[in-house]
């Protein structure tokens, strides 16, 4: 018997994981896939924006402006990288000036804090690779980028360090609510809690309708994207925005916290809740419209495409609630952007709500908020030659595009939440992430794994389940 069961380990359900492990509970989270970050988390803009562009008084601008004031402690504590580099959000006509306007008032409204509207000389003197012909800008300083994968692992290995457990490849199939909720896993496993929060992305319709009357659909809004090289991260220092439209924020170009320049997305409605293509004409698109912001981008530079889904739901706002006819099973759905912001601020609020239904809440004395993690390069140089005299494998480099050492590829395997496949290894500690996309050190990175965990290679995966990469010997 579990106290509080959370089904979906992305951003959203690890900040509430972490935060309820902060209290005298015992507490699950069971995700479908076989690692965490698999879902919309994995595949974003990776940005945190400042809140000027949620509707006042709604749900979104709330936890917006909240959550982005807990980044700088939250990814200190957890050793995730984080940059306040600031949004632009950039105007080239007259009607957009007046959107810009618009959205400085909105802004104010929602009590972020530094906007400044900046004329067409301060834009070009800010940002001088954008095209001539800008108007001007609306300066956001409070906006920056993190590392996403980062954050989401980080989140949950710290909570599950805290006394939290978790349930990978524990796919939920039916939902029940008798004195208790039973929650019954694809395995046939079936758990009890005493309440559910139900974080489980573009699936997180389904997820209530297993208990509860319809009251929301999820729509999955693809968006589509372009990896540039390292040679074009230093274009841009700010997150560059075109004015906002109804589908969202449009395309931007954002230098990434690892360097590189990240373009898109575009938006399509998608009833395919697994449709993670990319298609040429969606991507033609991108480039196209990104030449309205800037023509120094050198797309032949591109080493990635990729695509993610936005949870879209039929309201015009954040579904954060305990259910009207369920008592203890709470939604937190339909968290599109600027959901990756609003997570530390929407796990605050869900342990208010679970307290106000009823959970007793006893904080731990020796809750842990600290998690180390190595990043080999950013060491000083007698900082290195310490840990490579406490263990060699640091001073070899297996993925040369981005400088990972073995060091730290070992690490990424044995800690508390380890990588068992080579793209989870990627997201912890990113072999595979430069030019050459692992073309090189792939091989290394599923070596090490079969190695460290004991088991064939052909047994290790490229990333979910099924995703074999060899198969046998060819000669």
């Amino acid at each position: 018997m579990y106290d509080v069961v959370i089904i979906g380990a992305g951003i959203i359900g690890a900040s509430i994981f972490r935060e309820l492990t902060k209290y005298d509970l015992s507490v699950l989270t069971v995700e479908k896939e076989n690692d965490v970050c698999m879902g919309s988390s994995k595949a974003n803009s990776a940005i945190v924006h400042a809140g000027y562009d949620p509707k006042p008084n709604t749900l979104m601008a709330k936890y917006n402006v909240e959550g982005n004031k807990m980044f700088d402690k939250l990814c200190s504590d957890l050793s995730v990288p984080f940059k306040r580099n600031g949004s632009l959000i950039v105007a080239f006509s007259d009607e957009e000036l007046e959107s810009l306007n618009k959205l400085y008032k909105r802004g104010i409204e929602n009590k972020v804090e530094g906007l400044k509207i900046l004329d067409k000389q301060e834009t070009l003197n800010l940002e001088p690779n954008l095209k001539d012909d800008v108007k001007g800008a609306l300066l956001a300083p409070t906006g920056g980028i993190v590392g996403v994968y980062e954050l989401t692992i980080a989140s949950v290995e710290n909570a599950l360090c805290n006394g939290g457990e978790l349930k990978l490849n524990s796919k939920v199939i039916n939902i029940e609510k008798n004195k208790n909720f039973e929650i019954t896993l694809e395995s046939g496993e079936i758990i009890e809690s005493k309440f559910v929060i139900n974080a489980a992305g573009v699936y997180a319709d389904d997820i209530h309708n297993m208990i509860s009357e319809e009251t929301f659909s999820i729509v999955p809004r693809k968006g589509q994207y372009y990896v540039l090289d390292k040679s074009q991260g230093e274009l841009f220092k700010s997150t560059i925005f075109q004015c906002p439209t109804k589908l969202g924020k449009g395309i931007l170009v954002t230098p990434t916290v690892h360097g590189n320049l990240l373009v898109g997305p575009d938006a399509t409605d998608n009833m395919d809740k697994d449709s993670v293509s990319t298609e040429s004409v969606n991507l033609d698109l991108v480039r196209e419209t990104s030449l309205k912001t800037t023509n120094r981008v050198n797309f032949r530079e591109s080493i990635r495409n990729f695509s993610g889904l936005r949870a879209v739901s039929n309201r015009d706002d954040f579904i954060v609630e305990e259910c009207k006819d369920v008592s203890g099973f709470f939604d937190v759905a339909g968290i599109k952007s600027p959901g990756l912001t609003s997570a530390p601020a929407i796990a605050v609020d869900i342990i208010k709500m679970l307290e106000d239904s009823g959970l007793q809440l006893n904080k731990k004395k020796n809750f842990n908020e600290k998690r180390e993690q190595v990043n080999f390069m950013e060491l000083s140089s007698e900082e290195k030659d310490a840990l490579i005299k406490k263990d060699s494998r640091y001073g070899r480099i297996i993925c040369r595009c981005e400088n990972i050492t073995e060091g730290e590829i070992v690490d990424s395997i044995n800690r508390t939440l380890g990588a068992t496949t080579i793209d989870g290894v990627k997201r912890r500690c990113r072999p595979g992430c430069g030019r050459c996309q692992g073309g090189f050190c792939g091989p290394r990175v599923q070596e090490i794994i079969a190695r460290e965990k004991n088991m064939k290679i052909e047994d290790v995966m490229l990333d979910a389940k099924n995703s074999y990469v060899l198969v046998g010997k060819t000669k």
